[in-house]
């Protein structure tokens, strides 16, 4: 591993870092719906994550990732947009949608200013001017790609921290405790590894996934009583 090399995998670790202030704290992906619901328990956090991970997250917030960077690498900012405008159509509920560009706009206003660069410039420029709409995976890959990381490294570092993201929020509904926070998080490795690997080899027009239970658990998530996370 070259400096350079170190330097994009302290970048990837910097922005996927559970303490980055993205707004990912503020989400709990589904799962506040599931356990309102009262369909996930202790022993449920894992097998829930991978589904999710599986037929949510990996169809399409990590495809829209892949094409995105690989888009922004090139400079092909229409492409960056038209994968942003897909991503942010094939997500049902309103509050996931609001979730993802709210975490975008966060982080790329960050970036701007941690990273700074024509690349970021650029999409905070059309997101600013409501061309496009800001999710969260493009917002990524738009920032992995200006500080140089590569396409399979920036969707494997973004799924992990969804990872820890949706562990954090089963630590704060009591649904885990820290020790088997961390077990989770190493033995959910292989799942996040084919999934990386599955949404490298789509193309834009394959987005999308299928998780009819989690779009359910989220509309009704929308209008609970009480909610501890944005999503």
């Amino acid at each position: 591993m070259d400096a350079s090399d170190l330097r994009q995998l302290l970048a990837s670790l910097q922005f996927s870092d559970s303490a980055f202030p993205s707004g990912f704290y503020t989400m709990s992906h589904g799962l506040e719906g599931y356990s309102q619901a009262g369909l996930v328990e202790r022993g449920d956090v894992r097998d829930l994550l991978e589904d999710l991970l599986v037929h949510a997250v990996g169809p399409g917030d990590a495809t829209a990732l892949a094409v995105a960077h690989r888009a922004a690498r090139a400079t092909d900012w229409d492409g960056v947009q038209e994968a942003d405008q897909r991503l942010f159509a094939s997500k049902l509920t309103a509050e996931m949608r609001r979730a993802s560009v709210r975490s975008g706009h966060q982080l790329i206003d960050m970036a701007g200013e941690v990273v700074g660069g024509d690349g970021i410039a650029e999409y905070a420029g059309r997101v600013t001017a409501r061309t496009t709409p800001g999710c969260q995976p493009v917002a990524t890959a738009v920032v992995y790609a200006s500080t140089g990381l590569t396409t399979r490294s920036a969707v494997a570092s973004d799924l992990f921290a969804y990872a820890v993201s949706f562990v954090g929020a089963a630590l704060r509904l009591r649904l885990t405790d820290h020790r088997h926070a961390q077990v989770v998080l190493y033995d959910i490795a292989p799942v996040i590894e084919r999934v990386a690997i599955d949404a490298l080899d789509r193309d834009l027009e394959d987005l999308g996934g299928c998780a009819p239970v989690a779009d359910i658990m989220s509309a009704r998530h929308e209008r609970a009583d009480a909610r501890l996370f944005a999503s």
